[in-house]
């Protein structure tokens, strides 16, 4: 974790920006470095400025914040918050495909804003098990996920069976808390194994993890009980 916290605002509405960089530079960790008023923008200013963490708006002009995301993640290392007012499957399901690390809708308290650039920064995914659930609902309908019987790719052999079983709860929305109590392990044994797992398969987050998990066939829609 870095001392401080590199953060670039990007939304095409100037009073919003304002808003975020305010909360944002209030904080002990954090600096705002730049704010952008679209996807080009965006992108010239993270590979000027190079943050940890972009908050990115996803309807745009000139290039909305999927393409904006995909840019950004393809050519730094810096990791992408998606911040909108649509709760829109399509969104979720774009956002998180093209690098994204998390998605929130923009009327979250400003201590959940705070938390979520933290969390991202620190290497976490932001993904809430409803949204989990929205991205999986949209992988169906897209056809993205693999077909009932259909073997999982081969770079997954590389994981152990525990690491196996850890991203299929991954992969149902679980937290490392609800996975350790399903698994009878600790969360530090959790952090460990999603950790390996990730390292193995070349993934960034555990967003990639989940993507992967229902593109590759490990984990068939419905046939996983929900956890509630």
């Amino acid at each position: 974790m870095v001392d401080e916290l590199r953060v670039l605002v990007v939304d095409d509405q100037a009073l919003v920006r304002d808003g975020f960089s305010v909360i944002l530079d209030a904080q002990p960790d954090m600096t705002v470095v730049g704010e952008a008023g679209d996807g080009e923008e965006a992108v010239s200013a993270a590979l000027e400025l190079r943050p940890d963490v972009v908050l990115m708006d996803v309807r745009m002009p000139r290039l909305d914040g999927i393409g904006a995301t995909a840019r950004i993640c393809a050519e730094t290392d810096a990791r992408v918050l998606v911040l909108t007012t649509f709760d829109v499957d399509e969104y979720v399901y774009d956002a998180l495909h093209a690098g994204a690390s998390g998605f929130l809708l923009k009327d979250m308290r400003r201590d959940e804003l705070v938390a979520a650039v933290r969390t991202i920064a620190s290497g976490e995914a932001l993904l809430a098990p409803t949204v989990t659930r929205r991205l999986i609902a949209e992988m169906v309908h897209r056809g993205r996920a693999a077909p009932v019987g259909r073997r999982p790719e081969g770079r997954l052999a590389a994981l152990t069976a525990r690491e196996t079983d850890t991203l299929r709860l991954v992969a149902r929305g679980l937290s490392n808390a609800e996975i350790a109590a399903e698994m009878f392990v600790t969360e530090h044994t959790v952090k460990t194994h999603v950790s390996n797992l990730l390292t193995k398969l070349g993934l960034r987050d555990r967003v990639q993890a989940v993507v992967l998990a229902y593109e590759s066939g490990l984990v068939v829609p419905g046939a996983t009980p929900s956890h509630d």
